[in-house]
Parts: structure tokens; sequence; C-alpha cells
């Protein structure tokens, strides 16, 4: 386990992390918490006193990454944006992000469908999963799955699909 404290930082203008509230971890923690890292990794932890799991450490180059803080998480936390918070953290090496049954039902429909999906990196599944699962309503999460079924049958990633349905 890492502990360190760092300062609760936000992106003014960063392309798509624009407004992003984030916690800075520099090379040297990141390499304690997982040697030699250069891609994203998922920790486990506590920040302040608040418990996490799967959170994802995302590089920013040259060695450095990032935790974006969640609207959700600085909440619990009580802070924001020049606030200090005392991380704990370690490589969660057991986090999985397991396919919610009615969505793997309705890709199962049609064999190709679950193997486009299968077929993506797990990084790529987790961020349909992750968005299904935010879902609110029972109308919201069937429309989302919709979509994510003509997004297989289309072959396209998140993002494409995301773009294709905005109008």
């Amino acid at each position: 386990m890492v502990n360190f404290k760092a300062e609760i930082e936000k992106f003014d203008s960063m392309g798509e992390k624009t407004g992003w509230s984030y916690v800075f971890v520099p090379q040297a923690i990141a390499n304690q918490i997982k040697p030699n890292e250069k891609r994203s990794f998922r920790v486990k932890g506590t920040l302040d006193n608040v418990s996490v799991r799967g959170i994802g450490l995302l590089p920013m180059g040259e060695g450095d990454f990032i935790i974006a803080l969640k609207t959700s998480l600085r909440k619990q936390l009580r802070k924001e944006a020049g606030a200090v918070v005392e991380l704990s953290l370690s490589f969660d090496a057991d986090f999985k992000i397991e396919m919610p049954d009615d969505l793997e039902i309705c890709l199962a429909d049609e064999e190709a469908l679950l193997q486009q999906f299968l077929s993506m990196p797990k990084s790529h599944q987790n961020y349909y999963i992750n968005w299904l699962n935010t879902a609110k309503t029972d109308v919201t999460r069937t429309k989302r799955i919709v979509m994510i079924v003509n997004a297989m049958a289309k072959k396209y990633n998140f993002n494409e699909m995301m773009r294709s349905n905005k109008s």
C-alpha cells in the first residue's frame, strides 16, 4: 500500500478532459504501485476515509498519471479543487467487470454480435458495461442495450457508437 497526499486539481482546457477534477500521481509513486507501467491500470484503497476499488490511473505522459474524481466521489470526500486528500493505494489485480446478464442475452441472440463484443479489448468492453450500468431507469437501460447491440452489428467502438447517436 502506497500512502501520499495530493491536491485536487481541475483541468481548465484539456480537450476531452476539460473540466475534469483529478489527483496527480507522479511517476515515482505510480512505480511504487505498479512498477514500469506506462498504460492505465486499476487501483484500490482509500481517498481520505472513502474506500475505492477499480479506480483507473490514467497516463499523462512521461510516466505520470492522474486519478479522475467523479462528482459522486468528490461529494463523498466533501472536497473540491484546491483541497488536499490523503491517498492509500495498491494495484487492484482482482478488479473485473462482469458482463450484465441482460446484455449477454441480447448479444447472444446472434452469435456474431457476441463475438464482436468479446473480440474488443477488455477496456473497450468495460466502457460499454460501465455506461450500461449507470442507467438510472429501466427505459434508459433498455435504450442503451439496443444501442450496444446496434453498435456491435456495425462493428463500432464505444466512441463511434456515441457519435453516431448524437442527433
